[in-house]
């Protein structure tokens, strides 16, 4: 059980050690196994504290009425929005329905825009994401492709990572292995500090089945340039 009055002990990261090597060691995000042992509104007060702490060590008057709310609805949009994909709870359903139109062409959702946050600084992803299947018998809605996006999205992720989270769930959502999506982010973590690049962007792949073969995978990449 978790006590939410104990403070833990991180003392053993040397950020000396970890310094700038950012890498990723699972597909699966790291949730801790009593992750969810705490209730929402309990995470909700705890970040609360220690974020009005933050805040204060900053030097930013926390009785000033622009402030004094703020601990309170950094909280509740940790908890609520911005990381809320860390809970399995909040995974979207996925219901199926026939095909009835034999539509066997592949079917391609663009531009789903997504937030996601980076689990290296905490500062936002933006971006875009493309998705494309061939229906094995069974079709999904097309708003469920954006909420499987976004799901993933609201957690602090690695773009690879959450690309091929993206894939595999709808892999095995849709039962097919006809499963395409590209991501194409600004990472602010490059542009807002560090290189303060505001040029580049970051794009990475996923294709499965059908889509690794050169002439589908190209009639997908076609199809994004229109």
């Amino acid at each position: 059980m978790i006590d939410k009055n104990k403070k833990p002990d991180y003392k053993h990261l040397s950020i000396d050690e970890i310094g700038e090597n950012h890498f990723s060691t699972n597909l699966e995000t790291p949730i801790r196994e009593d992750a969810f042992e705490l209730d929402d509104e309990t995470k909700i007060e705890m970040i609360e504290a220690h974020f009005r702490e933050i805040m204060y060590i900053l030097g930013l008057d926390l009785l000033d009425e622009s402030l004094r709310g703020t601990p309170n609805r950094v909280a509740k949009m940790y908890v609520k929005e911005t990381f809320s994909g860390l809970n399995p709870e909040n995974k979207p359903t996925m219901t199926l329905f026939t095909n009835d139109y034999h539509y066997n062409e592949m079917l391609v959702e663009k531009n789903i825009q997504f937030y996601s946050n980076c689990e290296h600084h905490f500062v936002p992803i933006i971006g875009k994401v493309h998705v494309a299947y061939i229906s094995s018998g069974k079709v999904i809605g097309l708003s469920k492709l954006h909420r499987v996006v976004n799901y993933y999205a609201r957690r602090p992720q690695v773009q690879e990572r959450m690309t091929m989270q993206i894939g595999i769930a709808l892999k095995s959502a849709l039962m097919t292995e006809d499963v395409a999506v590209i991501v194409d982010a600004d990472h602010q973590c490059v542009s807002s500090r560090g290189v303060s690049d505001q040029t580049s962007s970051t794009i990475t792949a996923f294709y499965g089945g059908v889509f690794r073969e050169e002439e589908k995978k190209n009639e997908f990449l076609k199809v994004l340039s229109l």
